[in-house]
């Protein structure tokens, strides 16, 4: 079923309900409002049990394609081969200090060469509520030759200061940067 503006009704009936996750739009005076939607799916019985259930389930994005197989962290009787909800958070907080990083660079004129990040999320069973405490983000940022390290550090605190998910949570985000130079080409 269709409205008025081109957006699927739900259907209340039991068998399934159909929605629109497309984005949506909003204007305001001054400002873009972002939606964000996903959609998490899991089917099977938990009667046996906390001991015995599937923690497997699905989770997708659209428009965006792939569908994601995640389950629960190994500790909560999940399955190891999958990502589960804590790995998905660091990784959104590692991708958007990526990003983060990436726009400030370019905007500052600054060649960055490559980007690659070893980030850990910590989570205590023992202070609750349990929680993610802390995230470490320890990114290896290669830059080209003529580049000053000092330059690249600042550009890493700009990028994590205007990293949204970083300024979503209230876990300590930290960013810890290794900085490699390129040396200039030889000259034969």
């Amino acid at each position: 079923m269709t409205g008025g503006h081109g957006r699927t009704a739900r259907s209340d009936g039991p068998e399934t309900r159909a929605v629109n996750l497309a984005p949506v739009r909003r204007r305001e005076e001054s400002h873009r409002t972002h939606v964000y939607k996903v959609r998490c799916q899991w089917s099977g019985s938990t009667g046996p049990g906390y001991d015995a259930y599937d923690r497997e389930h699905t989770a997708s994005a659209p428009p965006a394609s792939p569908n994601l197989s995640l389950s629960a962290d190994p500790a909560f009787l999940g399955d190891r081969d999958l990502l589960n909800p804590e790995q998905l958070l660091v990784m959104a907080a590692a991708s958007c200090q990526l990003l983060s990083f990436l726009a400030v660079a370019a905007r500052a004129r600054i060649d960055v060469l490559a980007y690659e990040d070893e980030a850990e999320g910590v989570m205590a069973d023992d202070d609750p509520p349990t929680r993610i405490t802390s995230i470490w983000l320890r990114p290896t940022i290669r830059v080209a030759a003529g580049v000053s390290e000092d330059r690249v550090r600042h550009l890493a605190e700009v990028a994590h200061r205007e990293c949204y998910i970083a300024n979503s949570l209230r876990t300590e985000v930290h960013v810890e940067p290794t900085v490699v130079v390129q040396q200039p080409a030889a000259r034969p």
